[in-house]
């Protein structure tokens, strides 16, 4: 395997356990929709910069930055969405 090909995988396993990280934290604000112990400045933070990763992934087309920010970003905002609904 090349020194590239194992660099990008290694980018890509990352990117996937960054993203996926979020899920069972997802999972449990929809469920219980209590969010009192996160923080909204977090949240509201960390979604505002995984949009400008977003917007840079698209700027140099990186498919990898493009998905992973995607789906980071969509996970994040519905906790988000959660905390400004219930508090």
């Amino acid at each position: 395997m090349s020194q590239s090909l194992m660099v990008e995988a290694l980018g890509g396993l990352a990117a996937l356990f960054t993203t996926l990280c979020w899920l069972p934290q997802v999972v449990k604000v929809i469920r219980d929709r209590d969010t009192s112990s996160l923080s909204l400045t977090t949240f509201a933070t960390l979604v505002t910069g995984l949009a400008f990763w977003l917007a840079y992934g698209v700027a140099i087309q990186s498919w990898p930055i493009i998905i992973a920010n995607s789906l980071t970003l969509a996970l994040n905002a519905t906790i988000l969405a959660v905390k400004l609904r219930y508090g």
